[in-house]
């Protein structure tokens, strides 16, 4: 599989798209707001530097939809509040929203317009830039030393690749049965996961640090876990594990191959603090200012859901038919692209019945890590 072809959110405003089906991706963004208004008050108050009359603004695997612009939006509003209180001008501001070349960027373009409307009426930001940079945030994305904030939410899960040696191409299916890491799963599996994690976050921290500024933040957060187990059910682990449930009934059905299921490995890693801490260290060009975790509910989508649809609509859709819709606009461009389409209403029907079932008995919930990182002098 090549993920940077395959992997992207569903586009469009559809019912299974993610503009639609993005509230636990809010509920995140909202829940690190505190963070974010920490690392832009220390870019505007620096008191060894003066406030840049440029700053570069980064949202890495921005997606499209109501949430892209949440970030950009709550950034202004610092940045405003900041201005005014200390008496200097609105400083110029570039923004870069990124994500793969499968994204949906001609939405983003789309909402640039009346969004920037809305910021020079009641902020008076006449001086606001925007681009899309479409490309892979495991390599170079920026000019040297353009960026004084890189934000990321819900993104630096995905990895780049398959794991090596669990691909559609490998000799053997060392993952028989099984989507991600699981309880059955050889230790071959979980140590290949862990080494492209610790490869691909290193190449990430490695290819930021020539683009932001000495002194310059970033923020990231993403799906964890709380305990050094790959296999602990708060990491999303049992997310892939219904998901793979899901399918082999549609095995013994005759409408999946069971060795197409053997065939298939999510390109995704939920790490625990301590594996971010050694990639940190070990690449050496960012301090860590603080590392949290904090639990999400699988059942959120349904408690605030996206303003798209009604009261009504919500109130026919089980906990476990929402989060399968939420899951479905992530996941469904990689799945179909192994599977084919033909199964997908199959799928999410059969995957929203043992998510009920799974809910019905347990605590659901995901472990969000967010790190908080200064670029070193």
């Amino acid at each position: 599989m090549e993920v940077m072809q395959v992997l992207h959110m569903n586009n469009g405003e559809g019912e299974t798209s993610y503009a639609k089906n993005s509230n636990i991706q809010r509920k995140i963004i909202s829940a690190t707001n505190s963070r974010l208004n920490e690392a832009i008050l220390k870019i505007m108050c620096n008191k060894k530097k003066n406030v840049p009359e440029s700053i570069g603004v980064a949202d890495l695997g921005c997606s499209s939809g109501p949430n892209t612009l949440m970030v950009v939006s709550e950034i202004i509003d610092i940045i405003d509040e900041t201005s005014r209180k200390t008496g200097i001008s609105f400083p110029e501001l570039r923004i870069s929203l990124n994500d793969l070349p499968g994204n949906d960027f001609n939405d983003i373009f789309r909402s640039l317009p009346a969004f920037f409307n809305k910021v020079k009426k009641e902020k008076g930001a006449e001086n606001c830039y925007v681009v899309g940079v479409p490309g892979s945030f495991y390599g170079r994305l920026f000019p040297k030393k353009s960026m004084h904030f890189v934000h990321s939410s819900s993104s630096i899960h995905w990895l780049s690749q398959v794991p090596l040696g669990l691909g559609t191409n490998a000799r053997s299916s060392l993952n028989k049965g099984k989507l991600y890491i699981s309880h059955t799963s050889p230790s071959d599996v979980i140590s290949a996961y862990v080494s492209q994690f610790q490869n691909d976050f290193s190449t990430f921290l490695r290819s930021r640090s020539p683009e932001i500024v000495p002194g310059g933040g970033m923020l990231l957060s993403l799906m964890g876990r709380s305990s050094i187990d790959p296999t602990i059910e708060d990491g999303c682990y049992y997310q892939w594990e219904l998901l793979a449930h899901a399918l082999s009934t549609l095995v013994s059905k005759g409408l999946v191959k069971e060795e197409k299921i053997d065939s298939f490995n999510a390109p995704y890693y939920a790490p625990c603090p301590g594996e971010l801490e050694i990639a940190v260290e070990k690449q050496g060009s960012f301090m860590i200012n603080c590392i949290e975790a904090f639990e999400i509910e699988w059942d959120t989508s349904i408690s605030s859901n996206s303003s798209h649809q009604c009261e009504d609509e919500k109130m026919l859709l089980s906990s476990g038919q929402q989060f399968a819709k939420t899951i479905r606009a992530v996941v469904e461009s990689m799945v179909e692209n192994h599977f084919g389409n033909g199964i997908m209403d199959d799928l999410f029907s059969v995957y929203s019945d043992l998510v009920d079932d799974y809910i019905y008995k347990k605590r659901a919930v995901y472990v969000n890590l967010v790190v908080s990182l200064t670029r070193k002098d």
